[in-house]
């Protein structure tokens, strides 16, 4: 950025909508302002702090006239830990503005000519309290308010909460969260303060030492529950003490689970779990299957929208029971386990071995005898030996991870000319580029976005794909 628009200040900015990854939009002598933390409607003065010869971003540094649609964050963390940026909008706006973000992504990027409407988003019935899995960090290093910092008290800077944006090594502490219900608030609080009444050492990021690193606490619609605390230092004996603690203080805990993780990065996946109490697992469940979830398992984080996003994938589907179906990216298994009674037969692939295992578990525990899971990187899995070992699919179901399908999977389903793809993203600006794709041969005639996340800007996608007559 130049330094004559570096740190200059725009006054009087409208803001007129939200543009994408939650910022918003105005104008200044013909250029683009993305500003961050405002809402459509507000009158703002802004500082630049990055600029192009077509736009510009900045933060809001003074308000003149506040949105009639704001409404006033619930959470007290609301600004400074980074998770719910959009507390401040009504949460029927959000909805729209995440609808209109799958309507500019794929008029722009998927350019499709004869696209059909973007259903109304299915939202969410609860806007609070959503979430089945949060991870908190234990830090020495607690985020200073700069009135705490001017003060020049001494404030106690052991912390356990989320991470402040952009900074590794700094840890906003966590009072109450509304993302996770349940025992989640009391646990990480109790935990807390047992560790400060026990003199137990939070850990330091920078120098690798310090006992307690990280709290995960998983939650299910079944009630059950499960905690796993990670400790960055092998000492038996405080690790006992904190783990009897919570098995005394909540006998509730239904899987009470801990791990040593020494390295320098939190990832645990090839690290050793121990049950210290209760079952190594707990179980969600939909329309009577059951799905066990280990703590290395992934699953949709809000449950009660991951069984209506299911719900519409089955949908387009339109199974009749004599499908074979291919899901791709499969993961633990849950669309593929979920469509299978209505298909003749379901077709897993999924990177992650462990992912894969979880799966053929969940198949099993549901007695289901028709799913075949393979574990393989889906670029050189889907491939012509595989295909003539397997029957051919009817259907496809996709479900990558952010960055979309690789492009040799792209031309593997165009080459496969399944009648239909019915593609799951978390991410409407790559599942439109692969839409785009595939309009080689197939007509795009379904679009559904669903709302996974409250409060933020990410909104989930579901579109189908129907083989043109060619």
């Amino acid at each position: 950025m130049s330094r004559k628009m570096k740190n200059k200040v725009v006054e009087n900015l409208r803001i007129e909508r939200i543009a994408t990854e939650g910022k918003c939009v105005g104008h200044h002598d013909g250029k683009v302002v993305f500003v961050k933390d405002v809402a459509p409607g507000d009158l703002v003065d802004v500082r630049i702090t990055r600029g192009k010869s077509s736009f510009m971003e900045g933060e809001p540094i003074l308000f003149h006239e506040y949105s009639k649609d704001r409404v006033d964050p619930f959470c007290s963390h609301f600004g400074t830990c980074g998770g719910c940026k959009w507390q401040h909008i009504n949460y029927d706006l959000q909805k729209s503005y995440k609808r209109q973000q799958v309507v500019d992504q794929f008029e722009r990027i998927a350019k499709i000519e004869q696209m059909p409407e973007v259903l109304p988003i299915i939202g969410s019935e609860n806007t609070r309290y959503y979430r089945n899995k949060l991870d908190f960090t234990f830090s020495n290093n607690r985020w200073l308010t700069r009135e705490e910092i001017d003060s020049g008290q001494e404030f106690e800077r052991n912390a356990l909460g989320f991470h402040i944006p952009k900074m590794f090594d700094k840890i906003v502490d966590i009072e109450h969260c509304y993302l996770q219900g349940n025992i989640s608030n009391e646990v990480r609080n109790e935990l807390r303060e047992f560790a400060f009444d026990n003199n137990l050492s939070f850990y330091d990021i920078r120098n690798q030492v310090g006992l307690l690193r990280n709290l995960i606490i998983r939650t299910s619609s079944t009630g059950e529950s499960m905690v796993i605390v990670q400790f960055g230092a092998d000492n038996p004996e405080e690790i006992d003490m904190v783990m009897e603690f919570l098995k005394i203080k909540f006998p509730q805990i239904t899987a009470l689970l801990y791990i040593i993780n020494l390295k320098k990065n939190e990832t645990f996946h090839d690290l050793d779990v121990v049950t210290y109490a209760g079952k190594a697992f707990i179980e969600e469940e939909m329309e009577g299957l059951k799905f066990r979830i280990g703590p290395k398992s992934f699953y949709q984080t809000n449950s009660a929208q991951a069984y209506e996003l299911y719900k519409v994938t089955r949908e387009f589907a339109e199974l009749q029971g004599n499908e074979v179906v291919y899901d791709l990216y499969t993961g633990t298994g849950t669309i593929a386990n979920f469509v299978a009674k209505q298909a003749k037969q379901v077709i897993g692939i999924e990177y992650v071995e462990a992912a894969i295992e979880d799966a053929k578990l969940n198949s099993k525990v549901n007695g289901l005898d028709n799913t075949l899971f393979y574990a393989g990187d889906m670029k050189d899995m889907l491939n012509d030996e595989f295909i003539s070992k397997h029957n051919r699919p009817d259907v496809i179901i996709t479900d990558p991870p952010r960055a979309g399908m690789h492009e040799d999977v792209v031309n593997m389903l165009l080459k496969l000319e399944a009648p239909k793809i019915v593609y799951v993203s978390c991410n409407p600006a790559t599942q439109a580029r692969d839409v785009a794709l595939l309009s080689e041969k197939y007509s795009l005639d379904k679009i559904q976005p669903v709302d996974m996340f409250p409060q933020t800007y990410h909104v989930e996608n579901v579109v189908r794909l129907t083989l043109k007559n060619l």
